[in-house]
């Protein structure tokens, strides 16, 4: 079964951004090498320093690597490297922009649960999609904070 494909584009924070992605590693050195001496060398417990440093880079994971997405007029499809999400519009009660991208909110008002329940849709480096993904957020949800 093929999908009309309304709207398609693909960001990726680590090389749109290389001075924040040069400043980032070398903040996680940083806290590599800080997180090894308490783990370490003081506690003796290597254990916590790759359980921290997991914890670390697992959060970090979307900034450096590529992220597809895919609007249709059945949804949302995010595709990261090894997993996809897909969500239908029915799911979505509002959306609100800030300047990096848009949350999509599972409720009729923002909340401060929307990055658990809802769906963050985050811009490429030359935001060429921002413009035609309002309308179509506007025409599919139709709610804007």
């Amino acid at each position: 079964m093929s999908r009309e494909v309304l709207l398609k584009w693909r960001s990726w924070p680590a090389v749109e951004r290389p001075w924040t992605t040069v400043a980032l590693v070398l903040f996680l050195f940083l806290v590599a090498a800080l997180v090894w001496h308490i783990t370490v060398n003081i506690w003796q417990t290597p254990f916590y320093y790759f359980l921290g440093m997991l914890l670390v880079l697992g959060n970090l994971l979307p900034w450096f690597i590529p992220t597809d997405y895919e609007l249709d007029h059945q949804g949302v499809h995010v595709r990261y490297i090894f997993i996809k999400v897909s969500r239908k519009w029915e799911d979505f009660g509002c959306f609100y922009q800030d300047k990096r991208g848009v949350m999509l909110s599972t409720f009729k008002m923002p909340r401060r649960l929307d990055p658990f329940r809802g769906q963050s849709l985050r811009f490429s480096g030359e935001k060429t999609e921002e413009e035609e993904l309002i309308r179509i957020l506007m025409d599919k949800i139709g709610k804007k904070y």
